[in-house]
């Protein structure tokens, strides 16, 4: 089962300087991924969330290809409806070759209502054009399209848990990648759909004593319970779990050190996880 981080591409704190520091901090504790979010128009539903400045995750995962040589680089998730679905296949196929093959690119339909209006998308219609860029990542778009070759052979992981998702995964998809699920939330999916794999991102974040809340969301906790949500995540059939830092606070995306040492002491138990 392969470890990744969910690294903050967007607040105050996503300089070159702290984004380097990602960068080397995942490779170095060998963790396998390094992946970053997507939004284009930061409109206040998003700001909200995830303020300015937030890179656009192609250029971003471009750049830190050329700072990295070993981690895989990936999406979590990129908003298919947002780009033109030949744009988006010429994009990853671009970051694929130019990374030596290490693009996953993990996908969803979004769900801010505003960033949508700001880019002339209907809100109501974003199932429908995902599964068009879906076809033509997957090489089933209409003949003479134009997509590039190999777009078919970068991993795709679909997003969400919604019955629609589900479905999309199952068509589309290498792997589900639901994100931030409770370990019983995620179980039961597993037990009720045939998946092609399975990919979770979960929240992320240690603390001094136990988590006994009957809705802790997986990968928060002590060391010794986010090691057996790990465990049992492998038991599951993961294999991949990205591990998400981020709890809301945009300005702690410019302190990033706690973060760094709480993944340095994962990665000294990695063998009792994967």
């Amino acid at each position: 089962m392969q470890l990744g981080v969910n690294v903050p591409n967007f607040g105050p704190g996503a300089d070159p300087g702290v984004l380097r520091g990602w960068a080397r901090t995942v490779e170095e504790l060998g963790y396998d991924l390094l992946m970053v979010s997507d939004h284009v128009a930061i409109t206040p539903d998003v700001a909200e969330r995830y303020p300015e400045p937030f890179h656009e995750p192609f250029t971003t995962l471009s750049w830190l290809a050329g700072l990295t040589t070993r981690v895989r680089l990936g999406t979590t998730v990129l908003i298919l409806p947002y780009r033109d679905p030949l744009l988006t296949a010429r994009m990853a196929v671009g970051l694929d070759r130019l990374s030596g093959g290490r693009l996953v690119l993990g996908v969803g339909t979004g769900w801010a209502r505003q960033e949508f209006a700001a880019l002339g998308v209907p809100f109501a219609d974003r199932g429908r054009l995902t599964d068009a860029c879906l076809e033509v990542l997957r090489g089933n778009g209409p003949a003479g399209s134009g997509a590039p070759p190999g777009a078919d052979r970068i991993p795709v992981w679909v997003g969400g848990h919604s019955p629609a998702a589900l479905r999309r995964a199952a068509r589309f998809g290498d792997a589900w990648h639901p994100l931030r699920l409770t370990l019983p939330a995620m179980r039961a999916v597993l037990a009720a759909h045939p998946l092609p794999g399975f990919a979770p991102r979960i929240a992320f974040r240690l603390t001094p004593a136990p988590v006994t809340d009957a809705d802790r969301p997986a990968g928060t906790g002590t060391l010794e319970q986010v090691l057996d949500d790990l465990r049992q995540l492998r038991a599951l059939g993961a294999q991949a779990v990205v591990l998400d830092p981020y709890h809301g606070d945009p300005g702690r995306t410019g302190r990033p050190e706690t973060a760094w040492q709480d993944l340095a002491a994962v990665a000294a138990h990695r063998e009792d996880t994967v």
